[in-house]
């Protein structure tokens, strides 16, 4: 016999008897159960019971205990929806577990081993959450929104991969984080369409609910344009490719984040206008850097921003700020005079070069704005104490606290921002690993990790916790060839899964992580 963790409460697990209910996260019972294998389509013949909480990754988050045989999947049975809304839901687990979709009926149409979809309950929950019951040889997954009815469909594929069904009992279950991500740098490294495309099916069976595609960088632009053909690069994704991905995207309830970096990282975009480079006072080109003195400057990067939300439907916005080369140098005003002159033209006497990149900073925000996005930027591309403040409503994506002048992820969050935590010490694979940065690890992540630790390993304080909007896991292409797409992916495998753990759930993990690394083994 031992003693198993679940939560504030302990729980005697005696062979594989749970002699406790309200169970939470889903742990390891001790019993293998009736297991049905990966890519297993319909439920084994055998009737015997689907025993223990559900095991699933995330894990739930509460688990109640009944007395029954559970459910399973059958070629015969329904998959059945309350409205037209939940179809794409409907069709989607029933083809994945070999059912029949049924279409929109009404409560009173029930015939056995239905699995039911109801959206429009539990007004005023998370909109993200769900209730699996199981009762009577049916399932019913409810939840106030479609998203939250698609991750019941979540859990319940993996507990059909893992145990071939789903035990008898109430599943209540959410998410701690409302922003749960994967950022792509695409410009660096190119990545076809169908391989970004299977990156947004296994994050959304693992819950996330963003995509970020940084597709514009020094090395190359990599989505097709009409308006400015002459700033993309080969190879690139047609604008048709970006559709399909945005319709998946939109159909698993994964949104598209996307970045075009400014004014720093603009080197693709330079190569067809010269005109707008940032030069020194010496004469010699600024890397990467566009002219933020000059008009023309911002108007190219607003055209490309407003062709682009009509790719890119959605809510958010990435303006990237970040590692502009003019304030890298000791001294900005004698290094790049003419952005000095503009800055005092604009600001005053007073002005510095830093004001200049905030008023850019805030020109952009205002452009997305308008366009009905939530504007969100790098940390270091924010600047205190000068002529002109970031404008307030820009969410802080932080990632590091190697820039000059690093601010604490606390001064931002004391100011009174929204942080969405991008960690580099954590979260950041970088391709080739240069400089300081290591491939990260799922069990570093798994073990250590929380939304609170923003910088290094040191976490905030929790009273920041409802400004912390989530968090994302990133993929830099600073050495592109270092891996292939196949590797990448590879690579990927174990740490999405354990950010996508910690993300879903504040609390400490029943599982121990060679426990963890054998339930996504038991999933896959």
């Amino acid at each position: 016999m031992r003693q198993a963790r679940w939560g504030a409460a302990a729980v005697v697990v005696a062979g594989s008897a749970v002699l406790a209910y309200n169970l939470w996260p889903a742990g390891h019972d001790g019993s293998p159960g009736s297991r049905t294998p990966a890519g297993t389509r319909a439920a084994p013949a055998s009737p015997t019971p689907v025993s223990g909480p559900p095991r699933t990754i995330p894990a739930v988050t509460e688990y109640t205990a009944a007395d029954g045989p559970g459910w399973r999947p059958a070629k015969t049975a329904r998959v059945v929806v309350n409205d037209a809304g939940l179809a794409d839901e409907g069709r989607l687990v029933a083809r994945e577990l070999g059912m029949t979709y049924s279409g929109e009926k009404s409560a009173r149409d029930r015939k056995p081993g239905d699995l039911r979809l109801e959206a429009g309950g539990d007004q005023g929950a998370n909109p993200e959450s769900y209730r699996l019951t199981v009762d009577g040889g049916r399932a019913v997954i409810s939840g106030p929104t479609e998203a939250g009815v698609f991750y019941g469909t979540r859990t319940l594929k993996q507990a059909v991969a893992g145990s071939g069904g789903v035990p008898e009992g109430v599943i209540r279950d959410e998410p701690a984080e409302p922003k749960r991500g994967l950022m792509l740098d695409i410009a660096r490294k190119f990545y076809s369409a169908d391989w970004i495309e299977a990156r947004v099916r296994e994050i959304a069976d693992l819950k996330y609910n963003e995509l970020g595609l940084h597709f514009s960088d020094d090395q190359g632009f990599r989505v097709e344009s009409d308006n400015h053909s002459e700033v993309v690069t080969d190879p690139h994704l047609t604008k048709a490719e970006v559709s399909r991905i945005v319709a998946l995207a939109r159909s698993l309830h994964v949104r598209i984040v996307p970045e075009i970096d400014s004014p720093g990282h603009l080197g693709a975009v330079l190569d067809a206008h010269p005109d707008l480079q940032l030069y020194k006072a010496n004469g010699r080109p600024a890397a990467g850097a566009i002219d933020i003195a000059k008009p023309a400057a911002g108007k190219i990067v607003d055209e490309l921003i407003q062709e682009y939300a009509e790719v890119f439907p959605g809510t958010e916005w990435h303006l990237g700020s970040d590692e502009y080369v003019a304030l890298l140098a000791s001294d900005p005003e004698a290094t790049y005079p003419g952005l000095a002159a503009a800055a005092r033209e604009k600001y005053g006497p007073d002005g510095t070069v830093e004001d200049l990149t905030t008023g850019w900073l805030n020109d952009r925000a205002a452009t997305v704005k308008k366009l009905n996005r939530t504007p969100r930027a790098w940390n270091d591309g924010f600047f205190d104490g000068g002529a002109v403040e970031p404008s307030q409503d820009i969410q802080v994506a932080y990632w590091t606290g190697k820039e000059i002048g690093a601010r604490e992820p606390v001064e931002f969050l004391k100011n009174g921002r929204k942080l969405i935590n991008y960690n580099d010490e954590y979260l950041y694979y970088v391709l080739g690993e240069p400089q300081t940065f290591v491939y990260p690890t799922g069990q570093r992540i798994y073990e250590e990790w929380t939304p609170l630790v923003v910088r290094g390993s040191t976490a905030v304080p929790e009273r920041y916790d409802a400004q912390i909007l989530g968090g994302s896991f990133a993929v830099w292409g600073d050495r592109p060839n270092a891996q292939t797409q196949e590797q990448v992916a590879a690579g990927l495998r174990m740490p999405l899964r354990a950010t996508s753990q910690k993300l879903w759930d504040r609390r400490e993990p029943s599982l121990s992580w060679a426990e963890f690394q054998q339930l996504a083994g038991s999933l896959d």
